[in-house]
């Protein structure tokens, strides 16, 4: 009886220890098919495709500090960045769909333009920075302005224009996008064909003669900040025209890009009265890179209501935030919807969050977050933040 007791226990022992070694297997297998869903280990963005969607992809730090130190990541994501010590971004459908036109262009035509719009919070800045990463790792020369409103709403300075009667210049917000631009490009403006096609006349004792190397003119505008906004607008001039000497591929790339047509801005004139965005020297030279009337160059924006006053949001569509002067100036363009997030990606992005430790799983919680957060990857992400 003993006997029989004995052997019954150790055959009871021996299959409840295949069961633990078949579950720990069972857990192992699917978190490893859990972390192969929601992160790729292909950094490369020439290569990323369909096959990637709803994954995370790494973006190496020396990457991330060449063309994010000053702008192009929002400020909620920065810090996020910060909390998890690495910057991983989704690879989604917008900047595919984008990134695969770049590849197949005919750059022997006029230049192309794309809209990215969408609701706020959807992602259209990220999706941004994805395309301006397999810019820069394909060496486009990039003229990315971080956003617009940022000059419209809160600029740092404005004063009356030397040169053009009724412009206002916004001399620091003109010198910071001038050392952002030489920071993200800085590997290309050593060319030697990248030089002047005239004279620039800065004041009687200051002059840029004809033939110099572009980067004086970047310079100068930077140490010489009184002439920061007349300097971008020169600066535009010359990558149009080296551009279409095929010195260089040009990537345009905007965000916000509706505030320049948004008539109620903070800039004033010294009688207090409210400046137009057309009335701001800045806006020439990127409203000038924004037409279709040069080639080798790609034009990619994006329109928000977060770059207009609060009280006039009507709509999220391009028509309704560009206005009928801007929607005219970007017709014809190709228009590309960022929405919220589907079911994979936004199970991807919990999957993120628990590998990251930043949120605690438990019982029902994807579908609870998702039903409250509407799937909107902004919205989802400040629920998920720390109180």
């Amino acid at each position: 009886m003993l006997r029989t007791t004995s052997v019954t226990l150790s055959r009871k022992l021996t299959r409840l220890y295949k069961q633990c070694l078949y579950s720990t297997s069972s857990s192992l297998t699917s978190t490893y098919d859990k972390l192969e869903k929601f992160r790729t280990s292909e950094t490369d963005c020439s290569k990323h495709s369909n096959e990637h969607l709803a994954q995370f992809y790494e973006v190496a730090q020396e990457d991330k500090k060449r063309v994010f130190t000053y702008g192009g990541l929002p400020k909620t994501f920065e810090t996020q960045i910060k909390t998890f010590h690495e910057t991983c971004i989704m690879i989604r459908q917008p900047a595919i769909d984008v990134i695969n036109c770049l590849k197949t262009l005919d750059y022997s035509k006029p230049a192309v333009r794309f809209v990215l719009y969408g609701k706020k919070g959807c992602g259209k800045s990220l999706s941004l920075a994805h395309i301006l990463h397999f810019a820069s790792k394909e060496n486009f020369l990039i003229v990315h302005v971080p956003w617009v409103s940022n000059w419209m709403r809160r600029c740092k300075e404005y004063s009356n224009s030397e040169k053009r009667e009724g412009y206002v210049d916004l001399n620091l917000d003109g010198a910071a996008w001038l050392v952002h631009f030489k920071s993200q490009n800085s590997h290309l403006l050593s060319t030697p064909e990248a030089k002047t096609s005239k004279e620039y006349v800065w004041s009687k004792r200051e002059v840029t003669p004809k033939d110099s190397p572009i980067s004086d003119i970047i310079d100068h505008g930077i140490n010489r900040v009184k002439y920061a906004s007349e300097a971008v607008v020169a600066l535009c001039a010359e990558i149009k025209e080296l551009t279409n000497r095929s010195v260089f591929k040009t990537l345009v790339a905007i965000d916000g890009f509706n505030a320049f047509f948004y008539p109620k801005t903070r800039v004033y004139t010294e009688k207090k009265e409210v400046v137009h965005p057309h009335n701001v020297t800045l806006t020439e030279g990127f409203l000038n890179l924004s037409k279709t009337d040069w080639k080798n160059a790609a034009i990619i924006v994006t329109v928000d209501e977060i770059a207009i006053a609060a009280e006039d949001h009507i709509s999220h569509l391009p028509r309704y935030l560009l206005g009928k002067e801007g929607f005219e100036h970007l017709d014809p363009f190709v228009p590309i919807s960022v929405s919220e997030y589907n079911e994979k990606e936004f199970l991807s992005c919990m999957e993120y969050y628990r590998d990251r430790k930043w949120v605690q799983g438990y019982p029902g919680q994807d579908e609870e977050l998702r039903f409250i957060s509407t799937s909107n990857p902004y919205g989802l992400m400040k629920m998920c933040a720390s109180l």
